[in-house]
């Protein structure tokens, strides 16, 4: 199939993009969720509005002991780390496991967010990087969004039709935090059947464990996380399953066996079993 008729307009600035999005257009990213959705007529919109040319959207840059990440950077530039500034090993590590390269060509790390689908890397990996996101209203205001609270459920975020996620923050010290990230797919290229993923700052005391691909939002795993931190040792298997078990309540043997796989390995990249 082929999408109905719509328009396109590509934004420059946010006065612009914030009087497309008030009159009711959707965002256009880098389209590689929307344009299957609009094929597939799943998705209807009149209007297109293009953010990839806002100020700030591709960059990434220093500031105040963060390391900025505009929205509409794609897959690719993260995995090839071309950049001068240094971003966490474990965000390239994540990006080449994304889709295939011409996916990570075009796709962007806020189109992937926006969209929210529970499968894919980044909320999981950000999740565990204790990002923080930057959203942008009609009026062109900045608000600030943990990730953690960025995702309501399966395709849902807070964003309003009318708000632009502009760009995604991560502290300093996470490039030298300890990490361990494990999925497993079906088939290389395929969303996440499950994902496991650890991240711990020594100096900090900062410490995240986290499954994805649970189906809604990434499941911080804050107990277990906790007992890995005091303990310095692989929980094993038998608690991590608990732990998954307690909280998705209404997962399968199958879903739990497959996370439990994906943290196991996730964690033992960080300490050994």
């Amino acid at each position: 199939m082929k999408p109905v008729a719509f328009s396109h307009l590509r934004a420059d600035n946010a006065d612009t993009a914030g009087k497309a999005l008030r009159q009711g257009a959707k965002i256009l990213a880098g389209g590689q969720s929307l344009g299957p959705m609009l094929n597939l007529r799943l998705a209807r919109p009149e209007t297109l509005v293009g953010v990839s040319f806002l100020p700030g959207m591709s960059e990434i840059r220093q500031a105040k002991g963060r390391i900025v990440i505009g929205a509409g950077v794609t897959h690719a530039r993260i995995e090839d780390g071309a950049d001068d500034i240094a971003l966490p090993p474990m965000m390239r590590h994540v990006a080449r496991g994304i889709a295939y390269r011409a996916v990570r060509n075009k796709g962007t790390i806020g189109g992937s967010l926006a969209h929210s689908d529970p499968a894919a890397d980044w909320l999981s990996c950000l999740t565990a990087l204790d990002a923080g996101l930057v959203v942008q209203d009609a009026a062109g205001k900045d608000r600030r969004v943990p990730i953690a609270g960025f995702m309501l459920g399966a395709y849902r975020t807070v964003l309003t039709p009318e708000d632009i996620l502009t760009g995604i923050e991560i502290r300093d010290e996470m490039r030298d935090a300890l990490w361990g990230y494990d999925k497993v797919c079906r088939k290389v290229g395929e969303f996440a059947d499950a994902i496991g993923a650890l991240v711990v700052h020594p100096d900090s005391g900062f410490i995240r464990l986290v499954a994805g691909a649970t189906g809604g939002p990434p499941l911080i795993l804050t107990e277990l996380g906790a007992d890995i931190a005091a303990r310095a040792t692989h929980p094993g298997r038998d608690a991590v399953r608990a732990a998954l078990s307690a909280r998705l309540t209404d997962a399968d043997d199958v879903k739990l066996h497959l996370l439990t796989t994906a943290l196991c390995r996730a964690i033992e990249k960080v300490l050994p079993a």
